[in-house]
């Protein structure tokens, strides 16, 4: 996950399906004004994994404060919650004890003995002080944005320090030490939810993959780029779950400088017919924007253009929604998606431009004045490229979609 960025190929994103958006197809009717729920925590932003890191905790203030200047975070409709840790007996909703107990050790900053065995103290999963604190605030602001959804104190919760969709029972990777998304969708099911969890980061989220790879009640769908090219180098879309699971796991790979018009038409194709075969109660989300062309560590082209498209599909649905953040290693980019996401959530249209003191006061960070990217004109793919996605796609919806169809009538 920390490998230098390839050099860029000669191919960019040419039109490959229709721009269009899916419309809202059933599942639980919101009310028009809904309510929404952004989990925060100042203590967010004190943590650093190491110097030269990429994953940079800062972002998530940065995030808040963009949020905050733009007036985002006083809405009548809206409540900021105050993010609290996970408990020992949440995490180990997924995570074993052994490893608990180590990434507990690591707390200190020093790589326990047993570090290694769990993946602490490697390039990836450095350890540094407050390592267990962080891990346990990010998992239990998932949690009360799963909480506060099922118990309808919201319609849509969002945490942007979630998402951390690699950490495996008892091992950390691709910089994530305790997986918060799993933790909060075990949560869910135990409660006799059923949850249709989607993942747009660029990077498979094979940790939430891996939480319900047997189960028929949790649908799983991560759209990244290809494992060929990128950590973790899992997600092909012949892994279609195991078992009961069979058919409740759904990837689809993509290749290196897919930028939005694929990626987007490549989600309209895949998710609202998986979604609407399921029948969620609850969609959880990992909102990732190493999707994007700036990207230090990924390959893809995306722009906010293609992500915000995205975000409105997830909208659309009309499903009780829990939003997690993810991948993004370029703190504009992450700053201004998810500040645009918040506005989607809540029914407001974004301004233009970033206010001047806030851009003069982060002047190192913002490349431009502009909230929104500029659309990358796309320079067309091989059409063997091409055909490649598309027989991933017709493989998904003829043979793999009928599975969840068949369950569904039960």
């Amino acid at each position: 996950m920390c490998a230098v960025r390839s050099e860029r190929r000669s191919l960019r994103n040419g039109e490959f399906f229709s721009n269009s958006l899916p419309t809202a197809f059933g599942g639980l009717a919101l009310p028009k004004h809904m309510k929404t729920a952004f989990i925060y925590s100042g203590n967010f932003g004190s943590y650093a994994y190491s110097a030269g890191h990429p994953m940079r905790p800062v972002r998530l203030k940065l995030t808040f404060e963009l949020i905050k200047a733009l007036g985002l975070d006083a809405l009548p409709s809206s409540n900021i919650i105050e993010a609290r840790q996970a408990s020992r007996k949440e995490l180990l909703l997924f995570h074993t004890l052994e490893y608990i107990k180590a990434l507990k050790e690591a707390n200190t900053g020093i790589i326990p003995i047993d570090g290694p065995s769990h993946g602490l103290g490697l390039g990836d999963n450095p350890v540094f002080k407050g390592v267990y604190d962080w891990s346990c605030l990010s998992a239990g602001a998932s949690l009360q944005a799963a909480e506060a959804v099922a118990t309808d104190e919201a319609d849509i919760a969002f945490n942007v320090a979630g998402g951390l969709h690699h950490a495996m029972p008892s091992r950390a990777s691709g910089f994530c030490y305790i997986n918060d998304a799993a933790i909060a969708i075990k949560y869910l099911a135990g409660l006799g939810k059923r949850v249709a969890y989607v993942d747009i980061d660029a990077h498979h989220g094979d940790g939430v993959e891996y939480a319900f790879y047997d189960s028929d009640k949790v649908l799983t769908i991560s759209i990244h780029e290809n494992g060929n090219w990128l950590f973790p180098g899992t997600g092909f879309a012949t892994d279609i779950g195991a078992g009961k699971g069979r058919g409740y796991s759904v990837n689809l790979p993509l290749p290196p400088e897919t930028g939005d018009a694929v990626f987007t038409n490549a989600f309209n194709r895949i998710v609202p017919p998986f979604i609407e075969a399921f029948k969620p109660d609850i969609l959880v989300t990992q909102l990732g924007v190493d999707t994007f062309d700036t990207d230090p560590i990924t390959h893809l082209s995306l722009t906010t253009n293609g992500f915000e498209r995205m975000v409105r599909s997830f909208k659309s649905f009309n499903i009780p929604w829990v939003a997690l953040g993810g991948g993004g290693y370029d703190l504009s980019n992450v700053a201004r998606a998810w500040t645009l996401a918040w506005t989607i959530m809540n029914d407001m249209e974004p301004p233009e431009t970033i206010p001047d003191d806030f851009l003069q006061k982060n002047s190192d960070i913002f490349r431009s004045k502009f909230l929104r990217d500029e659309p990358i004109k796309p320079l067309p793919f091989k059409q063997e490229t091409l055909a490649l996605i598309q027989n991933d796609i017709d493989y998904l919806l003829k043979e793999v979609l009928p599975m969840i169809k068949s369950s569904a009538r039960l």
